[in-house]
């Protein structure tokens, strides 16, 4: 005789069942552009101001009399206040929640710049384009370790917030020349309603004390890697402001052109370089960001090289785009890189690479004056040619930094993929 199958007894249907948790799903985090979007209109706008100090210049030459002498009195200004305090700012920044500092900066710059052409008095003139520089000084550390909270790893959202600066440097001659044409030079008031608007809304959607302090990063900071890249930047800086201070001249003097076509030439190179900071981002998050910096070196020297040696004023054009994007593909990459050679100190990476090392590179720029002087616009193109040879030896010494956290595979992904 066979025993039955044994069948297991129905569920009691009336005992209590343990509550079902269901699994949390990871939030997912907003993309690379809305999470950017604010700093890098802000950058825009800061930037702006930056812009401005070289295109009003002229016209306080016109409307004022100034002699060559004191309009380049006024660029000096405008560089001292924002080069020489920006590492100290950085300091600060690092050390203590300044949280309203980046609006601060964005507020005073374009007061200064803003009410500089009200008044006649030199000295007055000299000491607010100082203060507005000093105001650029205030937000750039601030927001850069702000915008790298907001940034995480994620190098192509980084180079959205350099962007920002970019734009905002582009667009100053774009908006100032008609209305100082039409106006003079007092018409600089009316450019401090963005930077108070500005300040406004950084001031509204400040991050909390908390959420700083939880954003602050662990690690050692790594001095030497970072000395060599505030090289790298000093020497693409120099080869950048060379050629925008230039590249003008070199095509009325060299390339016979009139001054439409040169002021076309300046404007190609500028969107190549906004177009080479987004650029830039995305390539360091698929080959890292030593490869990158070391790229964008190696790849301004031909493009320097052919829009020099190219002829005629219409085909270099296309050249000087190649130029721009060359020269700032490292751009939002060397930020970033600086941060992370500094972990615990993200707002005075950021005041050195954002700040004092770009401004060198205008300080030096005079420099290659007396070589205009000598051998004409298109002999400093040539010694141009060869300044990105200087960074790309010293990124030979760069490595990557010591693996922070990074973003998760499918960020990654959903960053490239909505940006």
């Amino acid at each position: 005789m066979t025993n039955p199958p044994h069948t297991a007894p129905p569920p009691d249907l009336t005992a209590p069942q343990a509550p079902h948790t269901p699994t949390p799903l990871p939030t997912p985090l907003p993309s690379a552009w809305r999470r950017m979007r604010m700093w890098a209109a802000a950058h825009a706008v800061d930037d702006l101001y930056q812009g401005l100090v070289p295109a009003c210049v002229p016209y306080f030459v016109l409307d004022r009399g100034y002699s060559y002498v004191a309009a380049s009195g006024l660029t000096l200004a405008a560089a001292l206040g924002s080069s020489v305090p920006q590492p100290l700012v950085g300091l600060a920044v690092d050390r203590r929640p300044l949280r309203r500092l980046a609006a601060a900066g964005v507020a005073l710059a374009g007061l200064g710049l803003g009410l500089s052409g009200l008044f006649s008095s030199y000295a007055a003139v000299w000491t607010l384009i100082l203060l507005s520089g000093l105001g650029v000084a205030m937000f750039h550390p601030a927001a850069g370790k702000a915008a790298r909270e907001a940034a995480g790893d994620s190098t192509t959202a980084m180079s959205i917030f350099a962007a920002g600066g970019s734009v905002g440097f582009f667009l100053a001659p774009v908006l100032a020349t008609p209305v100082l044409v039409s106006m003079g030079v007092g018409a600089t008031a009316l450019f401090i309603p963005p930077a108070l608007l500005t300040a406004v809304v950084l001031l509204r959607h400040r991050p909390p004390a908390a959420a700083s302090a939880k954003a602050a990063r662990a690690g050692t900071d790594r001095w030497n890697p970072f000395l060599v890249l505030t090289g790298v930047e000093i020497v693409r800086s120099v080869a950048f402001f060379g050629v925008l201070t230039f590249i003008e001249l070199y095509w009325i003097r060299h390339l016979h052109s009139g001054r439409a076509v040169a002021g076309t030439a300046l404007a190609c190179f500028l969107i190549g370089g906004v177009a080479g900071t987004l650029l830039g981002g995305r390539i360091a998050d698929r080959i890292g960001m030593v490869r990158t910096v070391q790229l964008g070196s190696a790849l301004a020297v031909p493009a320097l090289l052919a829009l020099r040696v190219t002829p005629g004023p219409y085909a270099p054009l296309l050249l000087a785009v190649l130029a721009g994007i060359a020269l700032n593909i490292p751009f939002a990459v060397l930020i970033k890189l600086g941060q992370d050679y500094l972990p615990t100190r993200p707002g005075t990476a950021a005041g050195v690479t954002l700040g004092l090392a770009v401004s060198i590179g205008g300080l030096i720029a005079p420099v290659l004056g007396l070589a205009a002087e000598a051998y004409g616009p298109q002999g400093v193109f040539a010694i141009l040619c060869g300044v990105p040879v200087a960074a790309l030896a010293l990124g030979l010494f760069l490595s990557e930094p010591d693996s922070p956290e990074q973003d998760s595979p499918a960020q990654d992904s959903a960053e490239q993929d909505s940006f």
